[in-house]
């Protein structure tokens, strides 16, 4: 865990057991976004005022926040990991981030089923 304050991204790429793929480019993928919320009033402002500010081939697709506004886990979907990095550099002085690609159950069933 990291300490309060830090100030450090991490991207986490489908390297492990489960992958059947290292990179993501073509296909559309789903990043869980884990934020540690810098300045939530400001954040909220932002948005308020700007938007998301999502460029095009981003989509945002559910978010929730913890009660005290210090994390949320947003779900992004897009098959240009770029795009990420462009809409992070937007919001990065306001929060940090952890990136996840992740998959629904459903997929992370049928990617194990032939393991089993």
């Amino acid at each position: 865990m990291e300490p309060r304050g830090a100030r450090t991204l991490r991207v986490v790429t489908a390297t492990g057991p489960f992958s059947t793929r290292p990179r993501y480019r073509s296909l559309a993928v789903l990043f869980m976004l884990i934020e540690r919320l810098k300045d939530p009033i400001g954040i909220y402002r932002r948005g308020r005022d700007k938007g998301r500010m999502l460029p095009d081939g981003l989509q945002y697709v559910s978010s929730w926040v913890d009660l005290g506004f210090d994390r949320c886990w947003q779900l992004m979907e897009t098959d240009d990991e770029r795009l990420l990095d462009a809409w992070i550099a937007r919001w990065s002085d306001l929060i940090d981030f952890e990136i996840v690609p992740v998959v629904t159950s459903k997929e992370a069933s049928e990617r194990i089923a032939p393991r089993l």
